[in-house]
């Protein structure tokens, strides 16, 4: 009983250290390239785009390793060293798309707001202001 349980731990420690490192890695990735995104979608205000980017940042660190700590948990002992990389694979692998995921929603709310932000910086009137209208006396 006492191997099966080393191999549980073992295999806990390494999905733990590799999460943790990845949803690390995604999240600063995310921070550096999302500055210079951000800047352009808030139309330059550096320091509101510094705040979001913090935010985001967070939230992304709070769901990710809120979802690799639940995900911790295991149904089955492991029993080989096969075990721990069936397991490791598979909660791994997990991990990842939820990674992914995340990644991609924010980006694709970010270029949503982006897009809004490039169509109301692009609209122009039809016709340029010409002259102004003195309101009529009935109205």
């Amino acid at each position: 009983m006492g191997a099966i349980m080393d191999r549980t731990v073992i295999a806990y420690v390494i999905y733990l250290l590799v999460s943790i490192a990845l949803t690390v890695w995604v999240a600063r990735t995310l921070s550096r390239n999302g500055r210079v995104f951000l800047a352009d979608v808030l139309k330059g205000n550096e320091k509101l785009a510094e705040a979001v980017n913090h935010l985001l940042v967070v939230g992304f660190y709070l769901v990710n390793l809120g979802f690799v700590a639940l995900y911790l948990n295991d149904s089955g002992s492991i029993e080989d060293t096969r075990g721990i990389f069936e397991a490791l694979s598979a909660k791994l692998g997990v991990v990842l798309l939820v990674l992914g995921v995340m990644h991609l929603g924010n980006v694709y709310v970010l270029n949503r707001i982006r897009r809004r932000g490039v169509m109301e910086r692009e609209q122009v009137p039809p016709v340029p202001a010409q002259d102004w209208v003195a309101p009529s006396a009935g109205a």
